[in-house]
C-alpha cells in the first residue's frame, strides 16, 4: 500500500499542506488518467470533449468558490480587530443563503426559458424540471447540474460585495435578508438580460463576457445603496463621551485604520487566483487556445492595475508620497473587475491598459466616495461598481473584432455593435454598452432602495451605537477573534 512514508519524503517537508497537496494532485492525475482511457476506447468523441468541459468547468467553479475565503481574509484584515468574527461569520452565512436562493428561484429566474425575453421561467424551480432551461441547454455542452454550480459560485460573489462596504454597523439578520433577496430576485432577473440565450440585452448587442456589470457592479451597486442607507461609522468622541460619524461637519475625516494588513494580502492573493476560474471558467469549454489568452490577459490587467496604484499613492501628499498598501491591494481587485468583461476579446496591450485605468481609478474613487461621505471599509464600491462600469466600457473600446465576431452565439443575436448585423461598427458598439449599464445598474438601486428600505422600517439595519463601540464580535457572537491577544484600539482624526 502507497503511503506518505513510502514516498520517503524527508520529515522537515511532511508539513499539513502535503496532507492537502497529495490527494489533490492524486485527484488531478486520476482525472487526466480517465481522459487517456477515454481515448483509447471507442467512446463517442464528443461525449469525450463533453466530458472534458465538464471537468473544467466545474475546476473553475471550485476556484471560484474559493474566492469567499479571498473576500473574508480580505474584508477582516481591512477592518478593526473587534469586528473580525463577525465578518468572517458573515461570509460564510452569505454563501449559504445564496445557495439555497439561488436553488429555490434564481436560477430558473436566470436561465429559465425567457418570457417576453426579460426573465426566466418558473418550470425549473428547485431543479426539478430541467425542461424549464430547453433554450440555455441547447448553448451549453455540459450537464445542467454543472452550469447551476457554476452560476451559483458567481451570484454568491455578488452577494458577497454587499458585506465588505456594509461592515462593522449592519445588522447581521438584515444583510442575510437582504443578501436572500438579492440572489434569488434581482441578480437573476439582469442576469438573464444579459447571458441568458433569449435575454434583450444580449439581442442587443451589450457584451459582458465575466460579469464586469452583471456580477461585479449590481453587487457594488446594492453594496452603495446599503452603505448610503447605512451611515457612516462612528466613534466616541472623548470631548463629551457621544457616539458620533466618522466625517465631521469640517470635512475632516477621522481615520479608522485596518487591523490586519497581512492578512487582506493573503485575501488579494486569493481572489486573484480564484479570478483564474471566474474569467477562464466562463468560456464553459475547455478550449485550450482562448483559455491561455483569457488567463493572460487576466493577469497583465491585474499586474499593471496594481503597479500603477502603487505609483498613484507614492506621487500624493495624502499617501506620504510612498506606497500604499490597502490601495495596492484594491488597484489589483480594479484591475481584475475591470477585465473580467472583455478578457476574451482584447489583446494583451489592450488589458495592459485596461488595467492602468483601473488602477488610477481605484485610487481617486476611495477619496471620492469618503468626500460624499459615504464609508466603505474595504473599498468594495470603488472597485467593483466603478471599475465594473469602467470594464464594461472597455469591451466596446479595446475589443478584438475577430475575437469578438468569432463567437456565433454573439454574432447572430446582435442587433448593433462590432458584430452588428443592423448598425455596425466601434460607436454601436460603446452605445450597446451604455445602454446595458444603465439598465441593469439603474434596476439594480431600485431593487436595492426598496430592499433596503423596507429591512430597515421593518427589522432595522444598523447596530446600537454600544454594540458598535464594543464590537459585534463579542456583542454579537459572544465570541473574541484574538481570544488572548493584548488588542488597543487608535482611531485618529
Amino acid at each position: 500500500m502507497l503511503t506518505i512514508k513510502n514516498l520517503k519524503i524527508p520529515k522537515k517537508l511532511r508539513l499539513p499542506s502535503w496532507k492537502f497537496c497529495l490527494p489533490l494532485i492524486a485527484t488531478i492525475l486520476l482525472m487526466w488518467a480517465e481522459a487517456a482511457l477515454h481515448q483509447t476506447t471507442d467512446s463517442d468523441p464528443g461525449e469525450q470533449l463533453d466530458t472534458i468541459n465538464t471537468i473544467w468547468v466545474l475546476l473553475a467553479a471550485f476556484l471560484v468558490f474559493f474566492m469567499n475565503a479571498g473576500f473574508g481574509m480580505l474584508e477582516a484584515g481591512f477592518c478593526r480587530y473587534k469586528n473580525a468574527a463577525n465578518i468572517l461569520t458573515k461570509n460564510l452565512l452569505v454563501f449559504a443563503i445564496a445557495t439555497l436562493a439561488f436553488w429555490v428561484l434564481g436560477f430558473a429566474l436566470m436561465m429559465g426559458d425567457s418570457f417576453l425575453d426579460v426573465i426566466g421561467g418558473l418550470k425549473g424551480l428547485f431543479l426539478l424540471n430541467e425542461q424549464g432551461f430547453s433554450e440555455y441547454k441547447t448553448k451549453i455542452t455540459i450537464p445542467l447540474k454543472a452550469a447551476f454550480f457554476f452560476q451559483l459560485v458567481f451570484a454568491g460573489t455578488a452577494a458577497t460585495i454587499v458585506s465588505g462596504a456594509v461592515a462593522e454597523r449592519i445588522k447581521l439578520k438584515a444583510f442575510l435578508w437582504f443578501s436572500f433577496f438579492l440572489v434569488a430576485l434581482s441578480y437573476p432577473i439582469t442576469g438573464h438580460w444579459v447571458w441568458a440565450p433569449n435575454g434583450w440585452l444580449k439581442q442587443l448587442g451589450f457584451v459582458d463576457f465575466a460579469g464586469s456589470t452583471v456580477v461585479h457592479a449590481v453587487g457594488g451597486m446594492a453594496a452603495l445603496v446599503g452603505a448610503w442607507l447605512l451611515g457612516p461609522r462612528k466613534y466616541l468622541r472623548k470631548e463629551d463621551d457621544k457616539m458620533v460619524s466618522r466625517y465631521k461637519d469640517d470635512g475632516i475625516r477621522v481615520a479608522i485604520r485596518p487591523h490586519n494588513l497581512s492578512m487582506a494580502t493573503l485575501g488579494c492573493f486569493i481572489l486573484w487566483l480564484g479570478w483564474f476560474g471566474f474569467n477562464g471558467g466562463s468560456l464553459l469549454k475547455a478550449d485550450a487556445e482562448q483559455i491561455s489568452h483569457i488567463l493572460l490577459t487576466t493577469n497583465i490587467a491585474a499586474a499593471t492595475a496594481g503597479l500603477t496604484a502603487a505609483f498613484t499613492t507614492s506621487k500624493l501628499k495624502y499617501f506620504k508620497n510612498k506606497p500604499e498598501l490597502s490601495m495596492i491591494i484594491n488597484g489589483v481587485l480594479g484591475g481584475l473587475v475591470s477585465i473580467t468583461a472583455s478578457s476574451a476579446y482584447v489583446e494583451l496591450s489592450a488589458a495592459a491598459f485596461i488595467g492602468m485605468v483601473a488602477g488610477w481609478l481605484v485610487v481617486f474613487l476611495v477619496g471620492y466616495f469618503n468626500k460624499l461621505k459615504i464609508d466603505d471599509p474595504v473599498g468594495a464600491i470603488s472597485v467593483h461598481l466603478g471599475c465594473g462600469i469602467w470594464g464594461t466600457l472597455a469591451v466596446g473600446l479595446f475589443s478584438n473584432k475577430d475575437r469578438l465576431c468569432t463567437d456565433n452565439d454573439i454574432k447572430i443575436k446582435t442587433f448593433i455593435g462590432i458584430c452588428g448585423t443592423n448598425f455596425n461598427g466601434i460607436p454601436f458598439q460603446l452605445v450597446a454598452q451604455l445602454i446595458g449599464i444603465v439598465a441593469v445598474l439603474g434596476f439594480t438601486f431600485a431593487f436595492s432602495w426598496v430592499t433596503w428600505s423596507t429591512l430597515k422600517a421593518r427589522i432595522g439595519i444598523r447596530v446600537s451605537d454600544e454594540d458598535e463601540l464594543k464590537g459585534l464580535d463579542r456583542q454579537l457572537h459572544g465570541v473574541d477573534a484574538y481570544h488572548g491577544f493584548e488588542k488597543k484600539e487608535k482611531i485618529s482624526g
